[in-house]
């Protein structure tokens, strides 16, 4: 990284525009636009990506390229208010989606989704502001990789035209691709097969994604490895080495999916990975989430005890000032009781709710310092914040079940915790990016705090809405042929039917994916030695067992794509920074196509019969043809530098 950028703000006038209502407006837009675009992203793919990037550059093509008189630290305004709403997504579809999958609700109900994806936004923001100096401004050991990248991005604000081009024509082609495969229905969306040997079943399949494709790009190569790694675990040698199959048919055929008959090897293989295999990445997860707890449990000790030593905000000069303590306070009483309300609401029983809400309290503080710390040293998109919720639901289900709570009582109280809890650790690990962005720029921290509680409060509304759709049109976590396969969030109510004893959990496989996890770990040491940058780390594994290697497939193909271009770009000797990688722009494009496309066909499906009248056309080879023509396509698009 250049050294200037932590010196950008020396020359900015005292009086830059910041705090603007174009800006916040501009965000806010973004934020919901961008917020429904990972809801859907999340739903299919169980990941989701930052904002900030094609926000950024968004913002300098509107505000520099229309207005003619944006301002870095504008731009940087945008930014955070769209990234603080975009990552609510997280945090919503791990968890909410499962308090349906366990019975709970029959339908998303619209103000417990919006009162826990606002107080859980919020509190990530607040809890995360008495760290600020802690972690960001005096850890230099903690990059914040995806901040820093973020901030080069707005110093090379000239690069906002060619850019803006870029996510542009990658938003119509994701769009496109999508459009073909679910109105027109030209090809299947996964290109998929299985087979028997014996009693053995073979599976082999790819996604027809581009936001896939983008993915694994913006992820790179060493993250979409491993997590081709975890599904090649799961589907090429546990399903054939634990399945057990009659043979019914010698060839299952191509697409289908998680709807085919389980009397065929497709179907068979589907069915045993829904059941079985897939837990085996819940124990890979527990071992990923204690492996990096107990990894940075020094340097968060070390940041909370230098908390007694930061100077009050009367002591600061006015740049440097954080919102203050009173401020704080009131919003956390606030959100304490928005918290007691939406626990009472759904278990009705005041007492509990308030020890509930106690218990939140306090797991989240405790979450969001290590999601903090976490995304400083790997980054947002290696954040275990999967595995971090599912401790947090293991500490509460203990509490919750001593109140006495059952059944369904008991899933809502210990689903409503974990759905606060994790969207306030996506949030804090997304807004500690963008204040590292603010602290090389030189922007004012109370005041992008506040457009980022602006943007959970304005983003927290559509969720219901977009959740709601979603499942009408497509299926949440139904295993059905197109639905939306929610891993985290069928994971989480599988844990918890399991805890309510409404369900059990296959604790055999569960420990196989404790012991892999061990495994890997051990690997690591052995990779130091030798003298390897790669690294084996836990939850890209486990998160590629728990997802469907056709998923992973496609994934790993955005990040080969990565690493030829890293590797050719490095024999020419460029240096190209994240956010003037064609490819990254092109990505955030090829995913908010997609995803938003995705929502407009379930906005039309909704309202009419799906190609009623008409017989559907598919083809499997059509659709690889179409993705060959996406790669190629982004070959081209990552070649080339924003100008």
């Amino acid at each position: 990284m250049r050294r200037d950028l932590y010196h950008l703000h020396m020359n900015q006038p005292a009086n830059t525009r910041e705090l603007t209502i174009r800006a916040l407006l501009l965000g806010v837009a973004l934020a919901v636009i961008l917020g429904a675009a990972n809801t859907y992203l999340g739903l299919y793919a169980g990941l989701t990506v930052s904002a900030s990037i094609p926000a950024a550059v968004i913002s300098m093509a509107i505000l520099r390229g229309v207005f003619r008189s944006g301002t870095i630290k504008e731009n940087n305004i945008v930014q955070s208010v769209a990234s603080a709403g975009e990552s609510l997504a997280a945090g919503v579809i791990f968890t909410v989606p499962a308090i349906l999958l366990v019975g709970a609700w029959n339908e998303f109900e619209f103000w417990p989704t919006t009162l826990i994806a606002a107080t859980g936004g919020i509190l990530g923001v607040i809890f995360m502001i008495p760290l600020r100096r802690a972690l960001i401004v005096e850890r230099k050991d903690l990059v914040y990789p995806e901040g820093v990248a973020c901030a080069e991005v707005l110093q090379a604000g000239e690069t906002g035209g060619g850019g803006i081009r870029l996510i542009a024509l990658g938003g119509l082609v994701g769009a496109g691709l999508k459009y073909l495969g679910a109105r027109l229905i030209a090809f299947p969306g996964t290109v998929e097969g299985a087979m028997n040997y014996g009693r053995r079943v073979f599976y082999g399949g790819v996604d027809i994604s581009a936001a896939l494709l983008g993915v694994g790009y913006i992820v790179g190569f060493n993250v979409s490895l491993l997590m081709f790694l975890g599904g090649f675990i799961a589907w090429i040698l546990f399903l054939p080495g634990l399945g057990v199959f009659e043979p019914t048919t010698a060839f299952a055929g191509v697409g289908g999916g998680g709807g085919a008959d389980p009397d065929t090897p497709l179907g068979f293989a589907w069915s045993f990975w829904n059941s079985q295999i897939r837990y085996v990445g819940v124990g890979a997860m527990m071992v990923g989430a204690v492996e990096s707890l107990w990894g940075v449990r020094k340097g968060v000790f070390a940041s909370m005890r230098s908390l007694r030593s930061i100077p009050g905000a009367e002591k600061l000069p006015p740049a440097e000032r954080d919102i203050g303590l009173s401020q704080l306070l009131i919003i956390l009483l606030i959100s304490f009781g928005a918290t007691v309300y939406l626990y009472e609401s759904m278990i009705h029983t005041l007492p509990a709710a308030i020890v509930v809400a106690a218990i939140m309290i306090v797991v989240a503080f405790i979450l969001v310092a290590l999601a903090s710390y976490i995304v400083g040293l790997v980054g947002s998109s290696n954040s275990p914040v999967s595995g971090m919720t599912i401790v947090g639901l293991l500490t509460t289900s203990g509490i919750v079940l001593g109140l006495g709570l059952q059944a369904d009582q008991a899933a809502l109280a210990i689903l409503g915790v974990a759905g606060v809890v994790c969207c306030a650790a996506c949030t804090s690990g997304d807004i500690s990016q963008d204040l590292k962005t603010g602290q090389i720029i030189g922007a004012t921290p109370y005041r992008q705090q506040w457009a980022e509680v602006i943007g959970v409060a304005a983003t927290a509304p559509i969720f219901a809405y977009i959740l709601t759709l979603l499942n009408d049109v497509y299926g949440i976590g139904t295993g059905e042929p197109g639905s939306l396969k929610a891993p985290q969030a069928a994971l989480f109510a599988g844990i918890t039917n399991a805890l309510v004893g409404k369900g059990e959990l296959p604790l055999d496989m569960v420990a196989a994916g404790a012991l892999i996890g061990v495994g890997f770990l051990a690997l690591n040491p052995v990779m130091k030695r030798i003298g390897s940058a790669f690294r084996f780390h836990i939850m890209p594994i486990a998160v590629g067992i728990y997802l469907p290697l056709s998923l992973s497939a496609t994934i790993l193909i955005g990040g080969l794509l990565r690493l030829f271009i890293t590797r050719k770009r490095n024999r020419r000797g460029e240096n190209v920074g994240e956010g003037q990688d064609g490819g990254v722009l092109f990505s955030s494009g090829l995913i908010a196509g997609e995803s938003l496309l995705g929502i407009i066909v379930a906005i039309i499906v909704s309202q009419e019969a799906k190609n009623a009248g008409s017989e559907p056309f598919e083809s499997a080879a059509l659709g690889v043809i179409l993705l060959g023509l996406v790669l190629a396509l982004f070959y081209w698009a990552a070649n080339r530098k924003p100008s």
